[in-house]
């Protein structure tokens, strides 16, 4: 399993879903915020499209775990493996993401004014 590989994808997938953000009308996206804050309304879509995504992975996850402990022919448990491994690193990288959101957050408000 190449883990370096599927984090250059997961960083591809949140560019990808950044520039389908600023796509978007600002008035589309989130009403509430006025235009001179296109940026925000970005960074906002962004960060939700991306949140969506990491827990419909763990959703499905989920999913093909309990068809794979019925019993479902269907499901195989390579095919339930590699999807709780997927939703493992999104929910990571998604951490790692808050963390440095934090420390960034801490840093400008330690700033004088």
């Amino acid at each position: 399993m190449n883990i370096q590989g599927q984090g250059h994808s997961l960083y591809q997938e949140l560019q990808s879903l950044a520039s389908q953000a600023r796509s978007v009308p600002s008035e589309l996206a989130i009403p509430a915020i006025p235009e001179q804050n296109s940026s925000q309304a970005d960074f906002s879509a962004m960060l939700k499209g991306a949140l969506d995504k990491v827990n419909g992975l763990q959703g499905e996850s989920r999913q093909l775990s309990t068809a794979v402990e019925m019993g479902d022919p269907k499901v195989s448990l390579a095919q339930a493996m590699i999807a709780g491994q997927k939703a493992s690193l999104a929910f990571e990288a998604t951490v790692q993401v808050r963390t440095k959101l934090v420390e960034a957050y801490k840093e400008i408000m330690s700033m004088p004014v």
